[in-house]
């Protein structure tokens, strides 16, 4: 794992290495398999794009049964917070009307994307929706809806890193990173 990472104007310094994130998509993924043994369902697996990217490849590799991939766009962060309002900057990539859908995504904080998308989904008529997320911030999640599939909780800190970027970069890394309050430039 990389020491500390410079993006834009911030420094980043290592979080949670790329073995303890496999760990846990292991780990979710096998919930999931569990939840769907034996089924007929074939659920749509909804990549929120761009974050959800990597988290979406890797834990859709681990299901033992058939999904259909679809993706949206939906956006809230500018810089390192959150705007409080959810813009949908493109919409679903397919027809979900009467089918179960697991939503992929890769942070839930406050859940107001989460919030937003449940009634964007449910609206174009989804049987029934289920939320998996790689990573909550706990302390942060102020929503009734209840969040299916967690691979992993973090503390409430500005992270980037597998699919997480701060203004357009970082998603690239196979780690991940928490801004470094104390190197800044």
């Amino acid at each position: 794992m990389n020491n500390r990472i410079k993006l834009h104007d911030k420094v980043f310094k290592p979080l949670i290495p790329m073995e303890r994130i496999e760990q846990s998509i292991d780990e979710v993924a096998a919930k999931i398999n569990a939840d769907y043994e034996g089924t007929d369902t074939v659920p749509v697996l909804l990549c929120v794009l761009n974050g959800s990217i990597l988290f979406t490849a890797e834990l859709m590799k681990r299901l033992d049964f058939d999904v259909d991939l679809m993706s949206i766009k939906l956006s809230s962060y500018q810089g390192t917070s959150s705007t409080g309002a959810v813009h949908m900057d493109m919409g679903l990539t397919g027809d979900i009307t009467g089918k179960e859908v697991i939503i992929v995504e890769d942070i839930v904080d406050t859940g107001r994307t989460i919030e937003a998308l449940v009634k964007i989904l449910y609206a174009r008529k989804a049987a029934k929706v289920k939320v998996c997320t790689l990573l909550l911030k706990p302390e942060m999640y102020n929503k009734s809806i209840p969040l299916d599939y967690v691979a992993m909780d973090i503390p409430n800190e500005f992270i980037v890193g597998f699919g997480l970027d701060y203004d357009g970069l970082g998603r690239n890394y196979k780690d991940i990173y928490v801004l470094d309050t104390e190197t800044q430039i």
